[in-house]
């Protein structure tokens, strides 16, 4: 769904924080500049569903906004417990926002394990919208509640609104020839129709959704359509909800231009897409499904009209495999993996490494070791994509910050992969793939030029006159070797892990020329041309907080509530982890502190420290969730009277 922004300039900022007004209805609209909702309910419940409804009909109105879903790596969890519980938090706002927010102001919970497995984020005076219908004894004991919540006294301090959402549900369908189990599956559209009449969303967009989803089903599609409706009207009707509110669209947010919502992986396809028609080259992804990459794989498989191929392998070191012999064919050459397939692809992505081919190598982070938490966000691959293979195998790593730079950032994956004849890292996560925003489509001419030349004929001339072909001949400015296709005369070669000869690539096991040859592919990606970090010290701050990857929004967050209490702190993010951007020991010199928040146990700040010999301080996270601002924020300013 996209929606028009025209330049600030045009717009006015009617937007009052606080603002109340009557309407001829009779209830109070009272004017907010953001709000953060968060549904959970049952794996059963729908709650990605409702809340990717709510945020795709935020999109539409012209609001900043960014979301966070959280739900458990099994398929269906255990139905009413608290490992079962999956939740979608939202945070839209009339300005500029960058993340999903710390405390919700609106929890909508379905049933008792929702309520307890989310009440410890609510802050006082929040509004909790509760499913009374599902508020059994047994249900309850079952999350360890031994008395009822809702008659307890313990939820005094919130604006709290019991609901019965199936037993309303199920009334609104009982024109409908559903059984009662069909028609409470419809609650998740009451809910969502309530909260839209609570934030003024707009309604057009869900219906028609509704009715295409359904479409091989029209009396469902009516009947949430129904569900959804009741909702609303239940809302305006009842006496429960007095106040309705308003969050007016971010006009001075966006930079002129057509937006859309999106997602870190639909943007990242889409950023390989584009890639490959900037290129002229053909798109070929080889994978295996594994959480959270797969959507990936999903989105590409629908795009053979930009020519291209995906290929859903037996297994990780298949995909990979396959995808470096289309690379070897010519082919703009991808894998999708997180963090375990890229311990099984390690020993491929070596022999790339020695071919010099171009490879994407997309790792969807997440926690670890091992299968660790497939669900959950982490950023502990760094030094698995810097050091893990055998031998010295350098590739280049590029990181996303937000979910709609992972079009970018594979645009410049892909950049780097081309022109340096290289495998290249692209480091997403959990957060960044699931996780949402609003999406400026570039024009056609504002994006780069990635059209690469074919050998095409001898390219090195014999002492004896003789012209031949050397497929390790490189280029003086890039180090890149040529990338000769299959099948075309002249341009036959040896390829394999063997060590090559400088030049002729022959198998060589001559100690000088692998010497020669580890330090010239060392060189080669030392040599890429990389941005040169900005920092961000509008204060002649003394104390640096340096980041990468998804970190960028809680971190820029809490540099921002710090400047606002008086606090200088200067801030600068990396996109370029391999090789680090050429000015960044003069920037880090330049500070009396650095301090680098990473979701790990610190392996930035191990590479920082290394390499720079500056005594940088790690501030890290590895709960499965990203950082929060607040207390992001805390950390900092202790940082920097420390």
């Amino acid at each position: 769904m996209t929606s028009q922004v025209s330049s600030p300039a045009e717009q006015a900022d009617t937007t009052v924080v606080g603002e109340q007004r009557t309407p001829a209805g009779g209830k109070d609209v009272r004017r907010l500049d953001r709000v953060i909702i968060r549904f959970a309910g049952d794996s059963g419940d729908g709650m990605q569903l409702t809340g990717d409804r709510f945020t795709s009909e935020t999109a539409s109105f012209g609001n900043d906004l960014s979301t966070l879903p959280n739900f458990p790596a099994e398929i269906r969890a255990p139905a009413g417990t608290l490992p079962g519980v999956s939740s979608f938090q939202l945070h839209f706002a009339d300005h500029d926002i960058l993340t999903p927010g710390d405390a919700p102001n609106v929890l909508v919970a379905m049933n008792p394990a929702a309520l307890k497995a989310n009440i410890g984020d609510m802050p006082r005076g929040a509004e909790i919208i509760v499913n009374t219908d599902e508020f059994t004894k047994r249900a309850m004991q079952k999350v360890g509640y031994e008395s009822n919540p809702l008659e307890d006294g313990s939820l005094d301090g919130y604006s709290l609104h019991p609901v019965p959402l199936t037993t309303l549900t199920v009334q609104a369908l009982k024109d409908f020839a559903l059984t009662r189990k069909e028609a409470e599956r419809s609650k998740n559209m009451f809910a969502l129709g309530l909260l839209s009449w609570m934030y003024h969303r707009p309604t057009e967009g869900t219906e028609k959704f509704l009715r295409s989803k359904f479409a091989k089903r029209p009396q469902l599609a009516e009947a949430n359509i129904t569900a959804y409706r009741a909702g609303w009207n239940f809302g305006e009707t009842t006496e429960d909800f007095a106040v309705s509110y308003e969050v007016a669209p971010a006009a001075k947010a966006f930079p002129p231009g057509v937006y859309r919502n999106i997602s870190g992986n639909l943007a990242l396809a889409y950023g390989l897409v584009t890639a490959s028609r900037q290129a002229d080259l053909p798109l070929f992804l080889g994978s295996y499904p594994i959480t959270p990459a797969s959507d990936i794989l999903h989105e590409l498989s629908k795009h053979k009209n930009f020519g291209v191929r995906t290929f859903q392998a037996e297994d990780e070191i298949a995909g990979i495999g396959a995808a470096l012999g289309a690379a070897f064919g010519g082919s703009l050459a991808v894998t999708t993996t997180s963090g375990p397939g890229v311990a099984l692809k390690s020993e491929t992505i070596g022999l790339a490494v020695s071919l010099e081919l171009p490879l994407l190598i997309v790792d969807i982070q997440r926690g670890g070791p091992s299968t660790g938490l497939p669900t959950k966000t982490e950023q502990a691959d760094l030094l698995q994509a810097m050091y893990g293979r055998n031998g010295e195998a350098p590739v280049p790593v590029v990181a996303p910050q937000t979910p709609a730079d992972c079009f970018d950032a594979a645009l410049e994956a892909a950049r780097i992969a081309l022109t340096y004849r290289t495998p290249v890292f692209l480091l997403s996560d959990g957060y960044l793939a699931n996780g949402s925003e609003p999406w400026r489509i570039p024009e056609v001419d504002e994006l780069p030029d990635l059209r690469v030349r074919f050998a095409q004929g001898p390219n090195h001339t014999l002492e004896d006159g003789t012209e031949v072909f050397w497929p390790y001949k490189r280029d003086e400015a890039t180090l890149a070797r040529p990338w000769a296709i299959p099948g075309t005369p002249g341009l036959e070669h040896r390829i394999g892990g063997i060590e090559k000869q400088d030049g002729t690539g022959n198998i060589s096991y001559d100690p000088a020329n692998h010497d020669f040859m580890v330090r010239t592919r060392q060189a080669k990606v030392d040599g890429i041309d990389v941005p040169d970090v900005e920092v961000d010290d509008p204060q002649q701050a003394r104390t640096l907080v340096l980041g990468w990857g998804s970190t960028y929004g809680p971190i820029t967050a809490a540099v921002r509530r710090l400047r606002r209490a008086g606090e200088s702190i200067a801030q600068a993010h990396l996109r370029h982890l391999n090789p680090f951007p050429h000015n960044l020991g003069e920037v880090l010199r330049a500070y009396d502190k650095v301090v680098i928040p990473e979701m790990n146990l610190g392996q930035l700040a191990t590479l920082i420290r290394a390499k720079y010999l500056v005594d940088a301080r790690s501030h890290t996270q590895v709960n499965g969730m990203p950082f929060k601002a607040e207390k992001l924020a805390a950390a900092l300013k202790e940082a920097i009277h420390d």
